[in-house]
This record gives C-alpha cells, sequence and structure tokens, in this order.
C-alpha cells in the first residue's frame, strides 16, 4: 500500500514523501513501517497503542483510528500531522 507521510515524520523516511508498506490491518502496516523505519511507530502511535493525539489517519479517504481496522484492496494510507499552536 502505498502511505503518504506529513513532512514532520519524514526524517525518518530518509525525506521520502510517500513510502510502499504492507499489511491486511492498519497495525500490520505500521509495524511493517517500523521494520524499515525504525522509530516511525512511536511517532504515530502512543503508549498505550493509540493513534497520537497530533497525528490523524485516513485509510482510503476514511479517517481511521481503530489500530485492527482492516486495510481495503487498493487502498491508501495518509498520515496527518495537526498543526497547532496560536
Amino acid at each position: 500500500m502505498r502511505v503518504t507521510v506529513p513532512t514532520q515524520l519524514r526524517d525518518y523516511t530518509a525525506g521520502r514523501g510517500t513510502v510502499e508498506a504492507e499489511g491486511t490491518t492498519l497495525a500490520a502496516v505500521l509495524d511493517d513501517l517500523e521494520r524499515q523505519f525504525p522509530g516511525f511507530r512511536f511517532r504515530v502511535i502512543d503508549e498505550q497503542d493509540r493513534v497520537r493525539r497530533h497525528i490523524i489517519l485516513f485509510v482510503g479517504g476514511e479517517r481511521q483510528d481503530d489500530l485492527e481496522a482492516g486495510i481495503p484492496p487498493g487502498a491508501e494510507l495518509f498520515i496527518v500531522g495537526a498543526l497547532s499552536g496560536g
């Protein structure tokens, strides 16, 4: 599956904005990303195994927070880093 990586995580992907990963669930895709890019998963998922507050995941155009959610064939994963400030 194609994964779009936000700017703030591209240090982990050698500057690449899109990468490929495999898996039938969101958790499996994130595990594959961690295998390829050590430290990546911890920047997306917290210690309680939940999506971090400042990260939004879209699978096939739908927001997804359930790591056990299945990945539809041909779907893409978009990882979005929320902006904050004041």
